[in-house]
């Protein structure tokens, strides 16, 4: 059995370690890498067979892995390690939207510390038909599928919407349960965060965190592309606005 390949989750915590370190690499005897190894180690990802592997995620590993971050950044002149897509897609991500990413660490690193993260089953939908998921992680977006599919929160923002005198229906494409399926779409609507999980924090979730979507827009919403986000309701208003006028980028 070979040593997996790194993880979005992973990644996220290694780069915000090369980030909060002005974009340099750190060394194995490093307090920070010994500390990530141990953290990484930890992660609910993988199995318990692969983290037995000699050398998974080691100091070593570890250290490596911040040298591919500072020598293929954009500022670095010398000559760039040898690494894969993922690593140069965290790389883009952290150089364009360094805030955001280091709360989506922050944020992971809280959920692991805590032991909230360890205690979230996996999700169904938590990556897509290739093993991709969302550039924050597999971590966060189960964490954040898990909070929109709990029954009681979904009630409470439906009857928000009744309390508003709302008519329940999908927040980007308009679609009304009730009006297609009469008495058997009366009621449904599926939720989904208007601000993405690592953005918001490990706070607890309220009610105008949440849009109710169609269950449609809420796949599309979840749907990975390789070095993306997850979209909000607004983004995938704007995506549908674009391909209604032939916009294809």
């Amino acid at each position: 059995m070979r040593i997996p390949a790194w993880t979005e989750d992973e990644l996220v915590l290694a780069g915000a370690l090369v980030v909060r370190n002005g974009w340099r690499e750190l060394r194995t005897n490093d307090r920070e890498v010994q500390e990530l190894s141990e953290l990484i180690r930890s992660l609910p990802i993988h199995t318990p067979e692969e983290r037995a592997l000699p050398g998974f995620r080691s100091p070593d590993s570890v250290s490596r892995k911040t040298s591919d971050f500072m020598t293929n950044h954009k500022l670095h002149t010398g000559k760039g390690t040898r690494c894969g897509k993922p690593t140069l897609l965290m790389i883009e991500a952290f150089t364009e939207r360094e805030a955001e990413m280091l709360q989506a660490a922050q944020t992971l690193e809280e959920g692991i510390g805590s032991g909230q993260l360890q205690l979230i089953p996996p999700q169904p939908d938590e990556t897509d038909e290739s093993g991709a998921t969302a550039i924050e992680g597999r971590l966060l977006t189960r964490w954040a599928l898990a909070r929109e599919r709990d029954p009681k929160l979904r009630k409470r923002k439906i009857e928000q919407v009744r309390r508003l005198k709302q008519v329940l229906r999908c927040e980007v494409c308009d679609f009304d349960f009730a009006r297609t399926y009469g008495d058997l779409g009366e009621g449904y609507i599926e939720v989904h965060h208007v601000t993405p999980l690592f953005i918001s924090g490990v706070r607890e979730t309220r009610l105008d965190d949440l849009a109710c979507l169609c269950a449609n827009c809420h796949r599309m919403c979840h749907k990975s592309s390789p070095g993306e986000s997850w979209r909000t309701p607004g983004a995938l208003r704007e995506q549908i606005r674009k391909s209604a006028q032939g916009v294809t980028h």
